[in-house]
Formats: C-alpha cells, structure tokens, sequence
C-alpha cells in the first residue's frame, strides 16, 4: 500500500481537496468585504454632522440604523442557508447589490434633507427605509464569503484565515473615513460618499460576476460539497504542517454530515460564544455610536458641523489601523486561539473604553479609541472562529450565519442607547460599556473552550 511503503506514490487527494484558495480568489473574496466596510465607515463619519445640520438629535440619527440592524439579525441565517444551495457567488452578488441600492438611496434622501427639499424628519424616515436594503439584502454577502474562506481551512489555521477575511472590514475603515472628507463634493455636499462608494459597489460587483466561477452547489451529506463548486479552490488538502495533513483533512471530513434543522443560538457548542459575541457587541456597538457625537462635543464643533467630518474620521482611522495592528500582526504573530484573543481583546478594550470617557482633545481621544479598536480587534476574530470551530466542516454555513445576525443584534439598540446614556452623562454611556466588557472576561474565562481542543485537527 502507498502508506506502508514509502516506494510508492502517495495517491493524491480528491481534486476539492487538492490545493488552497488561489491568492486571486482570495483577493477578490478580501475585495467584496472591503468595498462595504470602507462605504459604511465612510457614511459613519459624516452621519453625525450630517444629523446636525439637519437639526436631528443624536438619537435619532443612531435609531436610523437599528431596522437595518434588525433585519440583518433575521436576515443573515436566512441567506447563510441559501447559500449552501444557491451558491457562494449568487450570495455574493446579492449583498453587494444590497449594498449598491441602499447606499444610494440612502444618499438622495439626505441630500434632499440637506437641501430642504424634503423636511428633516422625512430625510431620516427615507434614510433608514434606504439603509434597510443593506440590513435586508447586504447581509448575504458576509456569511457567503466567510463560509467559503472557513470550508476549506483546517481548523488548526482557520483563526488566521479568518481573522486575514475580518481584516478587510479593518483595511476598509481606514480608506473608508480616510477619504470621506475628500468625497464632500461641491454639488453633492455630506451626501457625497454615499453616491461615490456606490459607483465603487458596482465596479466591484461586475468584477466579482467576471472573475468567481460560477457554481451550481449539490448539497450532499458531506463537507466536500462547499468545495465542489469552486473545482479545486481549498484548503483542506493544504500542507500546514507538512506531513499528513491531507489525511487530517480527509478525517475531518467524516464530522461533515449536515444535520437536519436549523443550528440556534441556544446549541450548546455555540452557546458560550453567541454570548460572550452579544455582550461584547454591544460594547463595541455603543462605543461606535458615541464616538461621533463625542468628537463633535469634545472639540466644540457642534456649530460649523461639516468642520467635523476631519477629525471624525482621523479618530475612525486610529481605531482600523489599531484593528488592522490587531488582525494582521498581533494574532498571527502570537498564534493566539479563539479563547486567547477573545479574552486579551475584551480586556484591552475596557481599558480603551475608559481612556476614551477620559479624553478630552483629539489627541487622547484618538488614542483610546485606537486602543479599544485593538481589543476589539482581537476579540472579533476570536469569537468567529471560536463559533466555526465549535461545529463541523458541513454546518460552517449555517455557523456563519450565526456570527452575521450575532453581530447584527449588537447594533439593533445599542449604538442608541449609548447615545442616550451618553447624553444625559458622559459616564453613564461609558460606565455601561466597561460593565459589559468586565461581564464578557468573566464569562469567557469561566466557559470557552480552551484553545488546545478548539484548533486540534481532528484524526
């Protein structure tokens, strides 16, 4: 036999097996996420002058967001099944088609707002009509394009690979806020970045229909269907440790019979990460909602609201390259696991979140809000690749899912109500985020995995 008598050639894997993702697959799948992370930083960066020059409370302008929020919770699990038939690719296209619509509708409405054609109340209510197809449709892509990545990964490497797919979001609010100010255009005003990430949207959406292979998904009761369709584009057959590492694969496949029914937040395997991810979403979700408002009120710029879209942004850049510093250099770097960068994340960020209710200048502001980005830098990652891992090859749609609507729920409520809290005082809205923080390292230390079974390769 091949195994027994190193003078044969060992048989080589089934093709789905064979080789990892193409680096310009990969390129294209880091594109799609981008695009969407950078045109929703940006819209982040100008919403809160915009909601002042509209005369809109601060509340208001973060309610906008949460039926958008609430429909990507529904949402997400929805399309993530869809995608095990319908395709990786077709999910792909919906999202970024999602993605194109809302954006440019929700920049017609505020334009029209900015311009009194329509009086500022009714701006809003079309704004977050506008930014519902995102919540809707938008929410496919995501877990299309993290499924894909997490299927043909071997568990032992999927934190990375999935935290180089969490980096473009990273990359994507840096340029996003980066060139927001540059996108304040004569005619088009604040409204600006809307209609030019759009135009970005469709460029990469006719790229994406161009370059992906089309794929017709059959799914059988077997992990290889996720590669079936991409004819060779995974990683499971990939030489991370140089030997043997195709017949971990291939037993790891064994775990890959889809059950039946839906996989719920309450599954036992995802319970203590669905809820370490809520709790730790709804930090990040308010520290999101404040940091706008605050930069405006900390550094007296509620009467000239368009001189705010600066430093706005220079604060939301701080914060991604803080996450990029994250994803990209400390988790690869140190090889944390799930539970490690989760854990080490929550605690770095508590400690930016009380650096950033302290803050007083752009300076310091822009310094805790770039050390809590850090920590949510790792923590993010952390928890969705605790969740791909704690469920078989087969089911990393559905867990994809999951992850998408988890995060989605953080923003439902959360961002509003650390602005509320934030208005009536500083240390209320914050005083809750460190509360929240100091819950998830209690609960994370008390019931994750250990990281030495999560990333085992099964044999």
């Amino acid at each position: 036999m091949a195994e027994s008598d190193p003078s044969h050639s060992v048989a080589p894997p089934p093709p789905a097996l064979a080789q990892a993702i193409p680096r310009g697959r990969m390129a294209l799948l880091f594109t799609v996420m981008l695009v969407t992370a950078a045109g929703n930083t940006a819209m982040q960066s100008v919403m809160p002058s915009i909601g002042t020059a509209l005369g809109v409370s601060d509340v208001w302008i973060s309610l906008a967001y949460s039926w958008s929020a609430l429909l990507w919770v529904v949402c997400a699990p929805i399309w993530a099944d869809r995608s095990d038939q319908r395709g990786r690719k077709a999910m792909m296209a919906l999202g970024l088609s999602g993605f194109i619509v809302s954006m440019g509708f929700c920049g017609l409405a505020l334009w029209l707002g900015l311009t009194n054609a329509l009086p500022a109340i009714w701006a809003l209510i079309a704004f977050a009509a506008a930014r519902s197809l995102y919540g809707g449709f938008g929410s496919a892509a995501p877990p299309a394009v993290q499924a894909y990545v997490a299927s043909r990964t071997p568990r032992s490497e999927r934190t990375q690979a999935l935290s180089l797919i969490a980096s473009s979001f990273g990359l994507g609010t840096v340029i996003g806020p980066a060139l927001a100010p540059l996108m304040v255009l004569p005619f088009l005003g604040l409204t600006g970045p809307f209609i030019i990430f759009a135009l970005i949207g469709v460029v990469a959406l006719v790229t994406l229909r161009l370059r992906l292979p089309n794929d017709e998904p059959q799914f059988p009761a077997r992990g290889n269907a996720y590669d079936a369709p991409y004819a060779g584009g995974s990683t499971a057959g990939h030489r991370h440790d140089g030997t043997g590492a195709d017949a971990k694969e291939q037993a790891d496949a064994e775990d890959d019979t889809l059950p039946e029914g839906k996989l719920r937040w309450s599954d036992p395997r995802l319970r203590p990460w669905v809820m370490v991810g809520l709790l730790g979403g709804h930090a990040q979700a308010m520290i999101l909602g404040i940091s706008g408002f605050l930069v405006l009120d900390r550094l007296g710029l509620r009467d000239t609201p368009a001189e705010g879209t600066g430093p706005v942004g220079l604060v939301l850049m701080a914060g991604a390259l803080a996450t990029l510093l994250a994803q990209w250099g400390l988790i690869p770097r140190l090889h944390l696991g799930p539970r490690a960068a989760s854990l080490w994340g929550i605690a770095v960020a508590g400690v930016g979140a009380a650096l950033l209710g302290a803050a007083q200048d752009l300076h310091s502001i822009a310094l805790g809000y770039a050390i809590a980005s850090l920590g949510f830098g790792l923590f993010r990652p952390g928890t969705t690749a605790g969740t791909s891992l704690a469920v078989s090859r087969a089911e990393q749609g559905r867990a994809s899912g999951v992850t998408a609507s988890v995060a989605g729920a953080s923003f439902i409520y959360a961002p509003a109500l650390g602005v509320f809290l934030y208005n009536r005082s500083d240390w209320l809205g914050f005083g809750l985020i460190l509360l929240l923080c100091l819950l998830v390292f209690v609960i994370g230390l008390r019931t994750l995995q250990p990281d030495e079974k999560l990333t085992r390769d099964r044999s």
